[in-house]
């Protein structure tokens, strides 16, 4: 099977067809501009959020999209707080958005992949252009920052340490490209690349900066952290 790959984007992105990317500009405020410009593509892969991520899902239920994948790259939805969350950014009426229209004909699938490494990274996910939406990219902004030595490892209501699944955006990226080639999707596919407790994360990044930099530990009551 042959996939052509289509960037929309809402400015121009020179960076990207100089080096042989097709990049179609589009206007996320007007849904029939959306649609002309989503004619013809069979699947979409979501990076935006919000408004904009909910205007895409329209513009595509109307231009006869088969399949749309929501930005959702992180841990299984039906583990978010059922009630007020600080971190839905419009996440909830996303996945109601895709109900609805899959009633319809439109498959639509998350890619369920945990805590990205990138997150640990030198400069955090926003230098690997990644979740610069999300008010928690930057560096130090999860868990810990390896760079100042500083870590907040939460525990569950139990008193058990909370462990989180950990995937790096290649092995995303490649997980990715292989299920757009499937002819069925589920309503989830989910990965890992590692299952640890929060602790050890934090014991690895300290062996890593060297046992002459032992990182201030801060604890907290467990949050639904991905």
């Amino acid at each position: 099977m042959t996939i052509f790959v289509v960037l929309i984007e809402p400015k121009p992105k020179q960076h990207l067809t100089a080096i042989g990317w097709q990049v179609v500009v589009v206007n996320y405020s007007n849904n029939q501009d959306l649609a002309f410009k989503l004619a013809g593509v069979h699947t979409v892969i979501s990076t935006v959020s919000g408004p904009a991520q909910r205007a895409l899902i329209d513009a595509a239920a109307q231009a006869s999209v088969r399949r749309f994948a929501p930005s959702e790259f992180e841990g299984p939805p039906a583990l978010r707080p059922q009630g007020p969350d600080a971190l839905d950014r419009g996440k909830r009426a996303t996945l109601e958005r895709l109900q609805y229209h899959q009633s319809r004909g439109m498959q639509y699938t998350c890619f369920v992949c945990g805590i990205l490494y990138e997150r640990f990274a030198p400069g955090g996910m926003i230098a690997s252009r990644i979740g610069r939406g999300s008010g928690t990219s930057s560096e130090g902004d999860y868990l810990m920052s390896v760079r100042q030595s500083r870590a907040q490892i939460p525990y569950q209501a139990n008193g058990q340490l909370a462990t989180i699944c950990l995937t790096s955006t290649e092995d995303v990226g490649k997980f990715v490209a292989t299920a757009i080639g499937l002819q069925q999707w589920p309503s989830e596919f989910r990965m890992r690349g590692e299952r640890l407790s929060v602790s050890r994360v934090v014991q690895i990044a300290e062996a890593v900066r060297g046992k002459q930099k032992s990182f201030r530990v801060a604890t907290l009551a467990s949050q639904n952290i991905g």
